[in-house]
């Protein structure tokens, strides 16, 4: 028999550094799950990607056990990586603070493939190029 769910949740946590203390604690203490058991296994799950932003779904269940998904980094986080900014233009139309190339948006195009809904590396590609253009990086 399938467990039962009580609550799906979609949280964005540093990598490797989760810790009951806020702003996770406070979303997840509601639901009664074990907060140290979560973070302990997330950390564990994500050390590799030490720091960078990764979205999680996370599933609770009524008898308070969980488990969840981890997802790719955001494009935003995977273009300021790349090009080691500290964040995008506050005018992406007039202030330009980067360029990427045809290779590094390749790149991040086959990191965030699993996550996006295409399968075609050149539509992928077109994602990027849209949130590059809106953080103010050149192509």
């Amino acid at each position: 028999m399938a467990k039962e769910v009580k609550i799906k949740l979609k949280l964005q946590i540093a990598a490797g550094q989760a810790t009951p203390a806020p702003p996770i604690g406070p979303v997840l203490a509601p639901h009664g799950i074990d907060l140290k058991a979560f973070c302990d296994q997330f950390n564990e799950k994500t050390k590799e990607a030490q720091g960078i932003i990764t979205p999680v779904v996370l599933t609770v269940y009524e008898d308070r056990s969980f488990d969840f998904v981890t997802k790719t980094p955001p494009v935003g986080e995977l273009i300021r990586r790349e090009l080691k900014l500290k964040k995008g233009s506050d005018r992406p139309n007039l202030n330009k603070v980067g360029k990427l190339t045809e290779e590094q948006i390749s790149k991040i195009a086959e990191v965030k493939m699993p996550d996006l809904n295409t399968t075609d590396l050149e539509k992928a590609k077109e994602i990027i190029k849209g949130t590059a253009r809106q953080m103010g990086i050149e192509y």
